[in-house]
């Protein structure tokens, strides 16, 4: 007894010299209450304008400009909203804002949120000069709002981003850049006031030998293809691209010609290559791609759980059912687990921590399949109505689709995490 007291005498000093010592830990799942003020406005917006407003888009299948002039005219689309959402230092901002908004829709989310990639595209090439020029030209203002796009794919280069044909020659003459090519499947492509264009300068170097280019407002050669009829995203406009002898200045070679030459002169010599200018530009952005997934995920998650509480079958709530309960309690594990990966890869990216591990592709990967999955499930819970237009389930799914296809496959995504681990070239 004697030692059982002198034992708990022990602990409890123990611990009171532990508490006397602590400090505040540096680690925290808390939001500030700055990103709380973001996430709300982001959210009530999406609850009142957005949510509202999904049906009637995905059936127009057209850009929603009202909703975009509307986000610009109270702060949320616009130079200013991307940088203070970028500013953010730990780097959740901006996937926050994003999961709200898709949580919305996702086809009007992507409406508002495509020219994000373009930006990044400016940012992760080009110099600080260039991002004053362009970034600000990307939006237009509050009153005449505009939309830019990021041209990588192609009909036949979509995951392998080394075989694109798009070409880029400079004419020393008179310091053009002169493109020629077809770019497919862009975001924003032909409605743009700003495209930014992934070209070939070297193709003997493959990837290497590729740049990024800023298509000024109205440059002559830049011509709208085909607008594609998509599964899903239908708010959200999606074209081919032609490039036909489209001359732009000098000036608008992201990074500049020295930075290009001494780049091509190292890939000519066989040294370690950094990022190319898609790839820069897909590792900026897959977090946040995949916070507009988890979004889409957790909106049909939470429809799907508000509809077993309420729907009756066999005299009681269906929820009470283990095989519906069960499902949803792993939904919404999933779930939280995405939003884990997305804010440690978007705080890695932020700090300027190496993907090591390819977190970046972690999270993006994760995402998307859990997004197909979640609204999959939710259809499943609502049986025959969630199949049908009337419910709105049926659309997040067609939404999800894309997100294990876009900005890197599925597949792309597991063959970069396992280069990234195994240190091989996987093939």
């Amino acid at each position: 007894m004697e030692a059982s007291t002198s034992a708990r005498a022990k602990v409890a000093a123990a611990v009171a010299a532990s508490d006397a010592r602590a400090e505040p830990t540096p680690f925290s799942l808390e939001l500030s209450d700055d990103q709380r003020v973001v996430r709300d406005w982001t959210h009530g917006f999406a609850e009142q304008v957005v949510r509202p407003a999904a049906a009637e888009w995905d059936e127009r299948e057209e850009t929603p400009w009202p909703i975009i002039q509307e986000a610009a005219k109270i702060g949320l689309y616009g130079f200013e909203a991307i940088a203070q959402f970028w500013a953010d230092p730990s780097g959740l901002t901006l996937p926050i804002v994003n999961e709200e908004l898709f949580w919305g829709d996702a086809g009007i989310g992507m409406s508002i949120m495509g020219t994000t990639l373009a930006v990044a595209g400016i940012y992760a090439a080009g110099t600080p000069d260039q991002l004053v020029e362009w970034v600000p030209q990307c939006y237009g203002t509050p009153e005449d709002p505009e939309v830019a796009a990021f041209c990588v794919s192609e009909p036949d280069a979509g995951s392998d981003v080394s075989s694109l044909r798009t070409r880029a020659r400079y004419d020393e003459a008179s310091d053009e850049w002169v493109l020629n090519g077809q770019k497919a499947w862009a975001t924003n492509g032909g409605i743009a006031n700003v495209h930014v264009i992934v070209a070939s300068v070297d193709p003997e170097l493959g990837a290497r030998g590729q740049s990024a280019f800023v298509v000024p407002p109205g440059t002559k050669g830049l011509e709208m293809g085909t607008k594609v009829k998509k599964h899903g995203l239908r708010a959200s406009h999606t074209a081919d691209v032609f490039l036909d002898d489209c001359r732009l200045p000098g000036s608008c070679l992201l990074g500049g010609k020295d930075r290009l030459e001494e780049r091509l002169a190292r890939a000519r010599e066989g040294t370690r290559a950094k990022k190319q200018a898609a790839m820069q530009t897909f590792e900026l952005s897959r977090p946040t791609v995949a916070a507009q997934a988890l979004g889409v995920a957790r909106a049909a998650y939470e429809y799907a759980l508000d509809y077993a509480k309420q729907r009756v079958q066999f005299g009681r709530p269906i929820i009470e059912n283990q095989a519906i309960a069960f499902a949803l309690a792993d939904m919404k594990m999933e779930i939280d687990a995405v939003r884990l990966l997305i804010w440690r890869a978007a705080w890695m990216g932020r700090t300027g921590q190496a993907f090591d591990a390819a977190e970046g592709s972690m999270s993006k990967l994760k995402a998307g399949e859990v997004a197909v999955w979640v609204t999959e499930r939710a259809i499943q819970i609502l049986g025959g109505n969630g199949y049908t237009r009337e419910y709105p389930v049926e659309r997040m799914h067609r939404d999800a689709k894309i997100y294990t296809i876009f900005e890197g496959t599925s597949e792309i995504q597991r063959l970069v995490i396992a280069r990234a681990i195994s240190g091989l070239q996987i093939q």
